[in-house]
């Protein structure tokens, strides 16, 4: 593959890292419909694992089939597929090479009271599935979040070793966090930082709201008249909390939305300078024809149409 420009301007950010990492970062930026736009839209398929089977797939029953995420990430020309062990394990042999895959090495699920993942996944795995990265959830704010920083640490410093780029879910909640707290603007700006601190590659956070959980926070946001009046500003402000946009940043699709909504996020975080959309539910979810369409226009946005 011949790097573009602007993917190059984008490894040039990472200083430390070796060939191998930049090369497995290179293939997710490069691949799909967005390749060397520096922009990326991802399948995450993990939601059988935190919500379970039913919940994640009797909407749309062709996809409780692991291949149909891959075909569908592929036919839709998307920047990677990201899924636990077995899911990636089901499809490697038949779809080896045709799209970057992410292994999702913790997990959580919602028969637990646990504000924490178990380590589902190992850096071994990932290799010996050709994977490009490996992705791993933390949870700022709960009473489990130091010992999930510190897994990632060890993990990610394994991963980096043998030229496997690194993803970090980054989802506050648990602890003294109010519900309406998880996506406040001051919490996801701090939970994107905490990840670039602890090294990820591609960060990915909720959209933010305009609401403002830490007290001692909201005094800085109005002495200094920062500006979240709209999401493209916030998603703007997050980018900017990961060294000043020195790092990728994708936002989470969330549960299933209308349509419209779906593309008004993404217009937001194109034009907030986000790196571009981590989306599941919204699109596998949905019948095959009506996701590839929703999709195309997604990717649309980010090219600058629409």
């Amino acid at each position: 593959m011949t790097i573009t420009p602007a993917v190059r301007k984008i490894l040039s950010n990472y200083e430390s890292d070796n060939p191998g990492t930049k090369t497995n970062l290179a293939r997710i930026l490069m691949q799909g419909r967005l390749g060397g736009t520096g922009k990326l839209v991802i399948l995450p398929v993990d939601q059988g694992f935190e919500h379970g089977p039913v919940r994640s797939f009797a909407p749309n029953p062709p996809a409780y089939d692991p291949h149909y995420h891959f075909q569908l990430a592929i036919d839709a020309g998307l920047s990677a597929f990201a899924a636990p062990l077995g899911m990636i394990e089901a499809g490697a042999d038949s779809f080896a090479g045709q799209i970057p895959t992410i292994l999702k090495v913790n997990s959580a699920n919602t028969l637990s009271t646990a504000k924490n993942q178990a380590i589902t996944g190992s850096v071994q795995d990932a290799l010996r599935l050709g994977c490009s990265a490996i992705g791993f959830t933390i949870y700022p704010g709960s009473d489990d979040a130091y010992d999930m920083m510190e897994e990632i640490r060890e993990m990610a410093e394994e991963a980096k070793a043998v030229g496997l780029a690194v993803v970090i879910w980054s989802y506050p909640r648990g602890g003294k966090l109010s519900k309406e707290g998880e996506t406040a603007i001051d919490v996801t700006a701090y939970a994107a930082h905490m990840a670039a601190l602890l090294g990820a590659h591609i960060i990915k956070v909720k959209p933010p709201t305009d609401f403002i959980e830490q007290p001692e926070a909201k005094k800085v946001y109005e002495k200094e008249g920062i500006d979240i009046s709209t999401q493209a500003a916030r998603i703007a402000h997050v980018v900017q909390s990961c060294f000043n946009g020195r790092r990728l940043v994708v936002f989470s699709g969330g549960p299933a939305s209308d349509a419209e909504s779906v593309f008004e996020m993404a217009r937001a975080i194109r034009d907030g300078g986000g790196t571009g959309s981590i989306i599941g539910r919204n699109t596998f979810q949905r019948p095959r024809a009506e996701a590839l369409k929703m999709l195309d226009t997604i990717m649309k946005i980010y090219e600058g149409e629409g």
